[in-house]
């Protein structure tokens, strides 16, 4: 085999580059633009320090990752409107598999030693992680935060208004519950970013409570609301990791945006958008389902299910 035809063997875009032929032709570089993307890891530091390219590339990464679960985000929340179980639980698998690799890529950061970070830090004021447009509208969709947030973020005009429409518009746990609603579920369905209170909140445990005890009966929706678990588990996951991290590399200090830093960090690792899924399991009783084989069948006649 020549060199020319080896270089493009296996490849599902022929072009020999990044730049194609020298023509209109559609290539791998071209229509991922490789070139322009290579171009946004822009260092403040001069001459720059060795681990902020590194910095740099991690959390530009997160944005895009970012920009995927908020696109799967907003697909599955129109299908929870549609009551399509099926294809919610599909694409939240992909969800979460994206936010199982941003847990894991955080600790490519632990890679540096605190005084290499401290090389570039000071170049980063006032930027902050706490300013991630796309960050906060992932907790929006889900049904986490309030909206007075915004009054201590630096936000342009149309970021303020990507996040103020964020707030105003159904979230995810809206539509969760409105689906089991429909389903024929007694459950509560919230107000935006309201938390479910009094005897709505009873009744939804409750109706939650018969889902959980009872999975076979309900196996598709039972398979869904885990998977929103699985959504809430994984963001606490990523921000206890994050706090780790930060804390190896700058113990107690200030964050770059003014923040208390770590301390700031801690408190935000009791967020989550769907208490009632965690709470409701809490809910069964053990004596009912003591005996209980996990292939369905009672092992313990004296407490029959």
């Amino acid at each position: 085999m020549s060199d020319d035809e080896d270089a493009t063997d296996g490849c599902p875009m022929h072009g020999g580059g990044y730049g194609g032929n020298g023509d209109d032709q559609l290539s791998y570089g071209s229509y991922l633009k490789v070139p322009e993307l290579l171009s946004l890891q822009q260092t403040e530091t001069d001459p720059a320090a060795h681990d902020e390219l590194l910095f740099i590339t991690i959390h530009q990464a997160y944005e895009l990752w970012f920009k995927q679960i908020i696109y799967e985000l907003l697909s599955i929340r129109q299908l929870l409107d549609k009551g399509d179980i099926y294809e919610s639980t599909r694409l939240f698998d992909r969800v979460l598999t994206i936010e199982e690799l941003l847990v894991d890529q955080i600790h490519i950061l632990e890679t540096m030693r605190p005084r290499d970070f401290l090389a570039f830090r000071s170049a980063l004021q006032p930027a902050s992680g706490f300013q991630s447009i796309q960050f906060r509208e992932v907790e929006f969709l889900s049904g986490i935060g309030r909206p007075g947030i915004l009054e201590h973020v630096h936000l342009t005009d149309e970021e303020r208004q990507r996040l103020e429409q964020r707030i105003e518009e159904p979230s995810l746990r809206e539509g969760l519950y409105q689906l089991l609603a429909d389903k024929g579920y007694d459950v509560a369905v919230p107000e935006r970013l309201e938390p479910f209170e009094g005897e709505d909140r009873e009744r939804t445990i409750t109706a939650l409570a018969e889902i959980y005890g009872n999975p076979r009966e309900h196996q598709d929706v039972y398979s869904l609301i885990e998977k929103f678990v699985d959504h809430d588990q994984n963001l606490l996951l990523w921000r206890f990791h994050h706090v780790r991290v930060v804390e190896r590399l700058i113990s107690t200090k200030q964050g770059t945006g003014g923040s208390p830093g770590v301390e700031y960090l801690e408190s935000t690792l009791d967020k989550r958008a769907f208490p009632l899924l965690w709470e409701a399991r809490g809910e069964l009783d053990d004596e009912t389902y003591f005996g209980l084989d996990p292939l369905g069948d009672d092992l313990n006649p004296e407490h029959p299910t």
